[in-house]
Formats: structure tokens, sequence, C-alpha cells
């Protein structure tokens, strides 16, 4: 068993400590084949990517990539943010011209769409840790952004599934599996945990055991996500980064 590619990683263009020159080395010492390269939307007011800058990074990695053929491929993401309850995001049609991986989750700091959405990611989510009967009506509100922002962009991903706000793991599973998109056991993070793996392996849903690395040395890492994987008794082969 041995880990293909790391498919979450961050650099400095957003709030990791490492250049992509830096990320990609290390996941050559790791054995690696690829990795994306995954700074947060540009919406995040404390640490998103700036928008000029997804084309400088487009030219830097086809730089490397030239440089590095055959001995890793790095790929241009990006770990959009959930920023409306209809799906939106904060990535267009020009940034998705650059891509070649995206990347999507909830994010505190995300600037909303709209003063609604704001109450609803903010205020409400809030007040879920402490009331269940909001925590489970924000839960669906939460899951159909993220259905509606797969119905509405060529979503690949979907991160720490939970980790930030509520969300229904099991509706979350078979609509991303009806959509071939792939949930993410985050090796940083403590989702999916154990029993949300067991709950989404009951649909047709894929994975990915990701390091979100935000420094060079932690490019896949991803112990602590197999871990998770073994103990919830999930299929290798339901694992798009691993390799027997």
């Amino acid at each position: 068993m041995k880990i293909y590619g790391d498919y979450h990683t961050h650099t400095v263009f957003s709030h990791g400590k490492g250049t992509i020159r830096e990320n990609a080395e290390a996941g050559i010492k790791k054995g690696l084949k690829e990795i994306a390269i995954t700074d947060h939307g540009f919406r995040h007011i404390s640490y998103g990517v700036k928008r000029k800058n997804i084309k400088v990074m487009r030219e830097e990695i086809n730089a490397l990539n030239r440089e590095y053929e055959g001995r890793i491929r790095i790929l241009l993401g990006i770990e959009a943010n959930v920023i409306g309850y209809d799906g939106k995001i904060d990535v267009d049609d020009e940034m998705l011209s650059y891509l070649d991986i995206m990347l999507l989750g909830y994010h505190f700091g995300a600037i909303p769409s709209t003063f609604s959405d704001g109450n609803k990611l903010y205020f409400l989510n809030l007040l879920g840790k402490i009331s269940l009967s909001i925590r489970e009506k924000m839960a669906e509100q939460n899951t159909e952004a993220l259905i509606n922002a797969m119905n509405r962009y060529p979503v690949d991903i979907i991160t720490h599934p939970g980790s930030k706000v509520p969300v229904d793991i099991k509706r979350l599973s078979r609509a991303a599996a009806e959509r071939g998109v792939s949930l993410e056991i985050n090796s940083h993070h403590s989702q999916l945990s154990v029993e949300n793996i067991r709950i989404a392996m009951e649909e047709e849903v894929t994975f990915y055991i990701n390091s979100d690395a935000h420094i060079p040395k932690d490019v896949g890492n991803i112990d602590e996500g197999i871990e998770r994987a073994l103990k919830a008794g999930l299929p290798f082969e339901r694992i798009l980064n691993i390799r027997k």
C-alpha cells in the first residue's frame, strides 16, 4: 500500500509556509507521483489567494512540471469556499480556466455572498453548537449548499466534510457519488471521522486521503487518515490516491 499523490497542500500563496517548489521537492522525497497545490479561494478574508496570482502560479507550475518531468507532476488547484447557500463559491470562470483540480469546503473567514448567507454560515452554525434543533436544521442547509455547488461547478473533492459546519454525511455521500465527486479523509483535521467514513461507505462514493499540508515537510503525511480508514474498514480500492 502506497500513497500515489497528495491532492491538498498549501503554499505561501495563501497561508502555507513553503513554496510550490518546496512542496514538490517534499513530495519527491516521499515517493509521490503527483501533488496538487490547493491554496484557499480569494474571498477568505485572512489568507485567500489573490486573483492575480492564479496566472503566476499556473506559469510557475508549468515550468516546474517541465523541470521535474518523470519525477513528479504538479497540479494547480484551489480549495474554494462555499459563500452562498445557492451553491455559490469564490471561483469564477477565468480562475477555473487555469485549474487542473478543484477542492471545495467550508471555512470561517470566507466573505459570504449575501447578508442572509453570512447569517446562516456564521451565526446559525454557531448557535447550532448549543441547540440540537438548529444544528440539525443547519446540517441540512449546509449539505444542500454543497450539493448546489456540485451542480454548478466542476468540483473534484469535498474537503474535510463536517469539520467546520455540520453536514448530513449520508446525503452528501450519495449526492457526491452521483456526480463523480470524492470525499476527503483529511489527515490534518478530524473529518472524515471513523464513524462518518462508515456512513459514507454505505453509498458508492470514492475517497481521497490528503495531508492538508501547510508546511513542506507535511506533504504526503497521511498516516492519521490511513489509520481512520483502516478502523472504519474502508476498502482501499475506493481510495483514489492509494496504490497497493
